[in-house]
């Protein structure tokens, strides 16, 4: 029997399938990188970010197709992780304007919500490119409204939708020339075969198994209870770094915070170590719980869920998060927030000024959501955000976009020597639109390096690459690769370093050790006399060294 209109229920199996479909072949989407950098991150992205807006409509009680993709949307938002991901919210955005109003829809309203979809992604990018997820959502969109017309059944469609989808999957060689040095095709791209897959196995009738025990969490307990018998709405909680100088005027001692708390709220958990707290509790006055901790230290990471809100979810092993607005405090003049990985790097960034740092970088990127929480956190009328890499900057944009009653401003930086550059010459007694334009100046005068090693054999620009060789990296390029660490490293600063370098700046990382540190300063001291050179304990993950040349 065919289907020739989706009603709600058919609509919410899709958007499971998908999600289901995505989680299944996450890693292999993963191992699309277009260069051999440890960076594969896209099937992982795209299976965050669809979990988010599968989750938020898991126990929606309507059967509107307008009104689940709207909530779809909405979780799609805040879940976004990486370029990927922004896109695949964009793209449902849109889908969601587009069958604005329809209960049920029909292959015709189906298309054209595609097509409304696509439209959205490509104004949220600023230079589209070709090739990429944003190819592959186009072409197949235009297929799909070229025989879109009411007596055509789902299933005909979602045949057509997926099959042209594959075809514009396998031409994005052609029109990235970089997937086709390396021999994959683009991993966005794709992510959206593969969503639209379990689109089309939804229509067909058939219903992927979601894996249960990937959903559970510590709080899944809180089933057993009916929301009224909730006394604490707020499940709080934080990581807080204590602060010397803070601490020196208000002395710290888990008892003090634990009186507090318990005030306040119940279930509290508090645990210390050496300057680390990390705090759970139920309260209903977060706002006044996170005033008080702040007044000994920063927050590292911090998350409020209303239990309530979260108890239908919670039985079907689902989350439903969402925004807890703080209690009214005055706001500081500013906030800066930089994302890095590594507690080094989070050490440097947090004694040169950063107000909070948020965990992440090329193989873990942080959501929208994330941004946003940290915008709150930081309580400042003008917020500065570092992301420090490529594939983050969409997601704290849509961060800075839906924030309101905050001057957020994202320098892009693509790169932490970028971020790191950018910061030295933060003036905080000047006004943001100042400090926004010489940090933007600043960045594009520096110089960024990177060692890491490479996750397999392959060619880039006639280098010939082996599996576990280094690879010298001088911004988006492979310049040199080696079996050994160090003379990749002494390589990469011969080809970055020349006559009008001034300063370099090294961060290694925590597969490094002193002795091979000690022998790329003697080799900058003999080689290059007039440089300053600053080597810093990264402590970072993936890259062996990261490199800013000025």
């Amino acid at each position: 029997m065919s289907t020739f209109k989706i009603d709600g229920s058919l609509f919410k199996q899709m958007i499971i399938n998908g999600a289901v479909n995505l989680e299944n072949n996450a890693d292999r989407i993963d191992q699309l990188n277009v260069f051999p950098v440890p960076d594969g991150d896209t099937g992982t992205n795209m299976k965050l970010t669809f979990n988010s807006g599968a989750k938020e409509i898991a126990n929606l009680d309507s059967n509107s197709v307008s009104e689940i993709a709207k909530k779809l949307s909405r979780g799609l938002l805040m879940g976004a992780r990486g370029n990927s991901g922004v896109i695949l919210s964009q793209l449902f955005r849109g889908f969601a304007m587009g069958v604005e109003g329809y209960d049920i829809i029909d292959t015709v309203i189906f298309a054209k919500a595609l097509k409304r979809g696509v439209e959205t992604a490509y104004k949220a990018v600023m230079k589209p490119v070709e090739g990429t997820i944003l190819t592959v959502s186009r072409e197949s969109a235009e297929e799909a409204n070229l025989i879109a017309k009411p007596e055509l059944s789902f299933e005909e469609l979602m045949s057509r939708l997926v099959q042209e989808a594959k075809r514009s999957l396998s031409r994005t060689p052609n029109l990235l020339p970089v997937l086709k040095e390396v021999g994959v095709v683009d991993s966005g791209g794709a992510g959206l075969v593969v969503l639209y897959e379990g689109f089309e196995k939804a229509i067909l009738g058939e219903k992927l198994t979601l894996d249960v025990s990937k959903q559970r969490t510590t709080e899944s307990a809180q089933a057993a209870f009916k929301t009224e018998e909730i006394l604490y709405a707020y499940c709080t909680e934080f990581i807080l770094q204590l602060d010397k100088e803070k601490t020196r005027v208000n002395p710290f001692t888990e008892q003090r915070l634990s009186n507090y708390l318990l005030s306040i709220g119940d279930s509290l958990v508090v645990v210390q170590d050496d300057d680390i707290v990390k705090v759970h509790v139920h309260t209903n006055e977060p706002g006044n719980a996170l005033n008080f901790a702040q007044k000994y230290g920063e927050f590292i990471k911090l998350k409020i869920e209303n239990m309530k809100e979260q108890h239908s979810t919670i039985v079907n092993e689902t989350h439903f998060t969402e925004s807890v607005k703080e209690v009214e405090k005055e706001k500081k003049e500013y906030g800066i927030i930089a994302v890095c990985s590594g507690e080094g790097l989070a050490n440097i960034f947090k004694e040169m000024g950063c107000d909070y740092i948020i965990s992440g970088g090329q193989t873990m990127n942080p959501s929208t959501e994330d941004f946003i929480q940290a915008i709150k956190a930081v309580n400042a009328k003008n917020v500065i955000i570092l992301p420090n890499n490529s594939n983050i900057i969409m997601a704290a944009n849509q961060a800075a976009s839906v924030t309101e009653g905050v001057e957020v401003r994202v320098v892009p930086t693509k790169t932490l020597p970028q971020g790191y550059s950018s910061l030295l010459i933060f003036n905080p007694t000047v006004d943001v639109e100042t400090n926004y334009q010489a940090m933007l100046a600043q960045m594009k005068e520096v110089k960024s390096g990177q060692v890491t090693y490479a996750v397999r054999d392959t060619q880039y620009n006639g280098l010939k690459i082996n599996k576990n060789d280094y690879m010298g990296i001088y911004e988006k390029h492979i310049v040199t690769s080696n079996p050994s660490r160090l003379e990749t490293t002494l390589k990469l600063l011969d080809e970055i370093i020349d006559e009008d370098t001034e300063i370099v700046t090294i961060f290694y990382g925590e597969d490094v050790d002193e002795t091979e540190v000690e022998k790329i300063s003697e080799y900058i001291d003999e080689n290059y006399k007039d440089v300053e050179l600053e080597i810093l304990e990264g402590n970072q993950p993936v890259y062996s060294y990261i490199i800013a040349v000025e």
